[in-house]
Parts: structure tokens; C-alpha cells; sequence
């Protein structure tokens, strides 16, 4: 029998979507028109209203792009942002949802994280474009193609998201630190409090040293899981079988929701928002053919950094399965068990330390990347306008405080349930983020000359029903059983 939060739910889920088609439909969205976009005014026949305060005002267009250059310094130039988003799919939610995949059905779900990450290249190349073509991220455009009575849920539903995210994140942290150093979990959920402190030092130096510490720590992370993946040896054989579709997935509510709870560690909310604020941090022209090159760079730079989370993502699944399945254990799902095992299972003291590091840098990545997405929706959204440490600090209460409460609650124990529970969520809020960006790129209107081409807004709408319709199938699921 379904809980009443989740009837509500469903019937949220639903109406939402119902109320953004119906204002699309009636007007609220694009109308013809293809006046070209300039800095700050956009095509009123497109747009209710002239672009205001630019996204992450602080760091806005603080970034060269390496004109005049060679095409391979402006390459360069235009690298960061996707390892930036390339966080929030390797986050610790991830692991946990990975972890118990793997350990329960072994290889089979890495066609998932697969899938997943196709969906994900599509949808980043898409906020890349929105951004660029109308100078607004996905939380400044909601706001104006909506009138408030859609605009304001679809802010509530990226809270929650974020909210969801943190708690994740939170946890993972708190987890790593404990695990690395032996710090008390409790005590661990106040310490990721302070990577508010850590991104205004790092913006303060400029926005590259933000995307150079979140790119080291990339690098730590894919060092640790190499060694694990070497040290398991696992069937490599089965490995590439796993990558390929089975109808069990859908047929098996159980592997299901862990293939929702990977859908939704991998397409995260969050990350549609925060990508399409932080491209805007280069300064690339405003012509068509300039904004067209910097929409080609900055797609590039997202799908090599995709691809390499990716790697990461399918490294945790294989592990799991190869550590884990391989050995009969089926039901490893918290990270500190996952842990302890690792060293008699693969037989080297080392491994349960990597696995903690890299666990321990995921948290941090996830955190900092996190808080900048909510300051990203709250300024979108509701057009707060406050000093940047006062916005982070009011964002990142949002976010930590109901994360501390629910961690402190649960203690050590049924983190790991939390933890698949919270990229359930993000999954469920994910069609009220990714609706909205397939409709404004698919708008000549909106978009002027980089509007998406019809085959790509094809694929993108197909995503958005596919994400769905899965999610309707889960609630279904819990409904009827």
C-alpha cells in the first residue's frame, strides 16, 4: 500500500507536468519571432521580460576564452565547467546505489550508468546551449517563460532536489572522514559545513582555482579506484555483457529502483542548474558565430568530462561486483561495510584506505559543486540579491541543516537506505528540471540561431518521457505492492 507522501507524490508529479504544458500550449512559453539576442536584451517575441542580473554575478564573464589564440588554447579556455558537472555524477548518492547494484546483481546494471550518462551528455549540451544563446541559466529562464503559480513549484522541487543532493553529500563526507581519520559521523556533518568558507577563499583567488581544485581531486579519485579495479581483477568478460540492456531491469521492481536510485545519482537536478550558471563564467562574444564556437567548446568540454565520470561511475559498480557478488555477498550496501571488506576480500590493507580517500574527495567535490547550484536556484528563481557570503551561507543552511538533522537521527546506522533513498528523490524531481530545458532549446524564439536542431530536441524529449515514464512505473510499483 502506498504511504501518503508518496500518493502526493504522484499526484504532484503529474499536475506539474499537466500546468508547464498547458502554459507551453497557451502562450506562456515562445512565441514567433527571431530577433537576435544581445547581452543584455533578448527577443521580446521569445521572452517576457529583458534579462536581468546575470547569473553568478560574482564571477560572470570573469574567464577569457583565449582570443586571439590558437584553437587549442581556446579548447583550454573553455575546460572546467563540465568537470564541474561532472561532479554530481560520481557523488557519494552514487556510490551507494552502485555499490548495492553490484553487490546484488553484479555486472548487470552497468547498461544503466551507461545509459545514464548518454541521457546526461544530451541534457548538459542542452543547458550549455540555453546559457549562451539567452544568457540565462535554467532557473532565470523558468521564472520568466512562467507565470508564478508554475515558476514557484518548480523552485520548491529544485530545493527539495538540493536538498536531497546535500544530504547525500553530507553523509559521504561525514562517512570519508570518519573512515580516513576516525572522526564521529556527527562530528563529520558539522565539519562539511565549512566548504562555504572554502569556495569564497578559492572564488576570492577566481573562479579557475575552484575548477582546479575540483579537477585535482578528480584525478586522487580515478588514481584510487585504478589500484582497487587492478587489485579485484574482475571478469571482464561479464563486464562488457553487463553494458548491454536486459528486460529484467524493468520487470524486477527491486533492480528497478536501483536502477532509479542510479538514474538518479547520475542525472542530477542540480547539475541542469549549475551547468548552465557556470558556463557563463567565460567571456566569449557575442556574435552568432562566437556564441556558436563557445557552445561547440563548451560541449566538448562536458562530454570529455561525461565520459570520464563515466569511468568512475562504472569503476564502483565493478568493484562491487567483483569484491562483492563474486564472493556471495549480496547484500553489501553501507559504505563503512564496504569498507571493512575490502581488505580481506582483495587482500591488501591499502585497498579499504583508497576506497575511504576517494570517498572522502567525492564528498568534497559534491559539496562544493552542490552549494553553488543553490545559490544558482535561489537567485533564479526569486531574484535574491545579497552579498556572495551571505548567499552561500543562506544557501548552504538551507541545504546542511535538514542533512545534520536526518544524519545525526540515523547515526551509523541505515545510511545506506538513506542514501538510495535521496537519488530516488532526485529522480523523481529530475522531469521538472529537464521538461522545462527541452522546451526553451527546442524554441526558435527563445533560442534565435542556436536554437537545437530537430533531431536533438527529438532525442531530448524522448529522455524526458523515458525518465517519466520510469519514474510513474516506480510509483506504480509502490502503490500496487
Amino acid at each position: 500500500m502506498a504511504t501518503f507522501p508518496t500518493c502526493i507524490r504522484f499526484f504532484l508529479l503529474r499536475m506539474t507536468c499537466i500546468i508547464i504544458l498547458i502554459g507551453h500550449s497557451a502562450g506562456i512559453g515562445p512565441k514567433s519571432g527571431n530577433d537576435m539576442d544581445v547581452l543584455n536584451r533578448t527577443p521580446k517575441s521569445g521572452w517576457r521580460h529583458d534579462r536581468q542580473e546575470a547569473s553568478l554575478s560574482d564571477v560572470y564573464r570573469t574567464i577569457g576564452t583565449g582570443r586571439p589564440g590558437s584553437k587549442l588554447r581556446r579548447i583550454a579556455a573553455f575546460a572546467g565547467p563540465g568537470y564541474m558537472v561532472a561532479v554530481g555524477y560520481m557523488d557519494p548518492g552514487n556510490w551507494a546505489t552502485s555499490l548495492a547494484g553490484g553487490s546484488k546483481f553484479g555486472y548487470a546494471l552497468l547498461t544503466v550508468a551507461l545509459l545514464s550518462n548518454l541521457m546526461a551528455i544530451v541534457l548538459q549540451s542542452l543547458c550549455a546551449r540555453l546559457a549562451i544563446a539567452s544568457g540565462r541559466d535554467l532557473a532565470q529562464a523558468c521564472r520568466d517563460a512562467f507565470p508564478k503559480f508554475v515558476s514557484v513549484p518548480l523552485w520548491a522541487f529544485a530545493e527539495i532536489a538540493i536538498i536531497a543532493t546535500d544530504i547525500a553529500e553530507v553523509i559521504g563526507t561525514a562517512i570519508g572522514l570518519n573512515l580516513v581519520f576516525g572522526v564521529p559521523l556527527e562530528l563529520g556533518v558539522l565539519i562539511t559545513a565549512l566548504d562555504v568558507f572554502l569556495i569564497l577563499y578559492l572564488q576570492k583567488l577566481g573562479f579557475r582555482w575552484i575548477e582546479a581544485f575540483i579537477i585535482t581531486l578528480l584525478g586522487v579519485i580515478a588514481l584510487c579506484f585504478g589500484i582497487q579495479i587492478f587489485l579485484a581483477d574482475p571478469q571482464w568478460g561479464a563486464v562488457i555483457t553487463g553494458f548491454f540492456p536486459t528486460t529484467e531491469i524493468v520487470s524486477n521492481p527491486e533492480m528497478l529502483y536501483l536502477a532509479l536510485g542510479i538514474l538518479g545519482a547520475t542525472v542530477m537536478p542540480h547539475n541542469l542548474y549549475l551547468h548552465s550558471g557556470i558556463v557563463q563564467t567565460r567571456a566569449f562574444g557575442h556574435t552568432v558565430p562566437e556564441k556558436r564556437e563557445a557552445l561547440a567548446y563548451a560541449t566538448l568540454d562536458s562530454t570529455f568530462a561525461l565520459c570520464f565520470a563515466l569511468l568512475i561511475n562504472a569503476s564502483i559498480l565493478i568493484l562491487a561486483a567483483a569484491a562483492f557478488n563474486a564472493n556471495g555477498r549480496t547484500d553489501v550496501v553501507e559504505l563503512g561495510e564496504a569498507h571493512s571488506l575490502l581488505s580481506p576480500l582483495l587482500g591488501l590493507a591499502i585497498a579499504p584506505t583508497l576506497f575511504g580517500i576517494a570517498l572522502l574527495c567525492c564528498g568534497l567535490n559534491s559539496t562544493v559543486t552542490a552549494t553553488l547550484a543553490g545559490q544558482i536556484v535561489m537567485e533564479g528563481f526569486l531574484k535574491i540579491r545579497l552579498q556572495p557570503w551571505v548567499r552561500r551561507l543562506i544557501t548552504r543552511a538551507i541545504a546542511i541543516v535538514p542533512a545534520a538533522i536526518v544524519t545525526i537521527w540515523y547515526g551509523n546506522q541505515g545510511t545506506a537506505q538513506l542514501l538510495i533513498l535521496t537519488q530516488v528523490v532526485l529522480s523523481l524531481q529530475l522531469s521538472f528540471a529537464v521538461f522545462p530545458l527541452v522546451m526553451f532549446t527546442a524554441s526558435k524564439a527563445k533560442m534565435g540561431e542556436l536554437v537545437a536542431p530537430r533531431w536533438l530536441s527529438t532525442v531530448a524529449y524522448v529522455i524526458a518521457i523515458v525518465i517519466a515514464g520510469l519514474n510513474i512505473k516506480l510509483l506504480i510499483d509502490f502503490v500496487t505492492g
